[in-house]
């Protein structure tokens, strides 16, 4: 592992739950941990029902676009994180393969990103206690 861990984030779109995903690890994290997020199919937005989700609880995911799922993006982390859409990533020898289920929110409205982007976030804790801890003082 290199001086900080990687995790990859993917979902079909990278449009929804991988963004969230990458979000919160950035957020509680900080620059302990190298963030990045992908799909196989990228979609030509993020969702606007994420989006306002996560801007209500202060974190702005506007500007990000989705991002096509590269064999390399796979090789620099880590740890790749599959959401629950059936999605899969290239196998290397080394990496820690994980598959979060949850919802789409693909179509949705924010009362129902709601509960998976809190889902998310109880995910993307308990990984940051496991990978990344915070130092002792």
């Amino acid at each position: 592992m290199a001086d900080k861990p990687s995790v990859l984030f993917v979902c079909v779109h990278n449009a929804g739950r991988s963004q969230m995903a990458a979000a919160w690890l950035t957020h509680l994290a900080g620059d302990r941990v190298e963030v990045r997020s992908a799909g196989s199919n990228p979609g030509n937005a993020v969702n606007p029902a994420a989006v306002e989700a996560m801007a209500e609880v202060g974190i702005d995911i506007s500007a990000e676009t989705p991002k096509i799922l590269t064999v390399d993006a796979v090789k620099e982390s880590d740890a790749c994180i599959t959401m629950g859409c059936g999605d899969t990533c290239p196998v290397f020898p080394g990496k820690r393969y994980l598959d979060w289920k949850l919802e789409d929110p693909a179509g949705q409205g924010v009362a129902a990103v709601r509960p998976i982007r809190d889902e998310i976030k109880t995910l993307v804790e308990g990984l940051i206690k496991e990978i990344a801890p915070e130092p002792a003082s």
